[in-house]
């Protein structure tokens, strides 16, 4: 809930300024001062109008008020849930699901392929927001976005690890295993995007890329989990 709210922010913040291509024109617009240059900040929320000799409000004193004390009221949401977060991927780990009676070649199949597919759509709709929220919320938008995109993929990457993941796995072995993977997806995909000189908007190619690194990623995770599991029943054996 933060994060959205933080979007909303975000975005109620920016169309309260002038516009950044063509901030003359709004500044004569609105407050009838031409030839001027805006004058804008997100920390506190403010925008201003710059004449030669005179300068004028853009956004109203109580409006800069409303959003400096929801910002900030935000930000310690959204500290709070990350840290939250944070403490499950090191509490308690639950009970081990282990994977006697399951047919782990099917469910690693299914895992790799409804993982590849479910990234690729999730991607399409990154990348349509991510252009809405730059245009629309600015650089604040921009980032909270972002770090929205990586919470979303992470648990995305949570739930599919704990219904079509490697077994034996706790709860939190998922949540570790989601969240790495949905991280490092996103984070090869932007990695690539800057590479190639073309944030802040990502391109059709990091649908498909999307989805690969995830296989690759999960394909690993399997691995791991597999060469862990032989070789405790060898050790048990043993």
């Amino acid at each position: 809930m933060g994060l959205v709210g933080g979007l909303a922010w975000s975005v109620v913040a920016t169309v309260s300024m002038p516009n950044g291509l063509v901030p003359g024109e709004s500044c004569a617009r609105k407050v009838g001062l031409g030839d001027a240059y805006a004058r804008t900040s997100y920390f506190p929320p403010s925008a201003q109008c710059v004449g030669a000799d005179e300068v004028r409000e853009y956004m109203s004193p109580p409006l800069s008020a409303i959003l400096s004390v929801v910002g900030v009221i935000l930000l310690l949401v959204i500290a709070v849930g990350l840290i939250l977060t944070a403490q499950r991927l090191t509490g308690d780990p639950g009970p081990v699901r282990a994977g006697e009676g399951i047919d782990l070649k099917r469910r690693r199949r299914s895992h790799l392929l409804f993982g590849a597919l479910d990234l690729a759509a999730v991607f399409a709709i990154v990348m349509i927001l991510s252009v809405m929220m730059v245009v629309l919320g600015g650089a604040p938008g921009g980032l909270l976005f972002v770090l929205t995109s990586l919470v979303g993929l992470s648990a995305l990457g949570t739930v599919l690890d704990r219904h079509t993941g490697p077994l034996p796995s706790s709860a939190r072995e998922s949540l570790r295993r989601g969240t790495i993977a949905g991280v490092t997806t996103y984070g090869v995909v932007f990695a690539a995007t800057a590479v190639t000189g073309q944030l802040p908007f990502f391109r059709f190619w990091s649908i498909p890329l999307a989805a690969i690194t995830y296989v690759v990623i999960a394909a690993r995770q399997w691995s791991k989990v597999s060469r862990v599991s032989t070789a405790s029943r060898a050790q048990y054996s043993g």
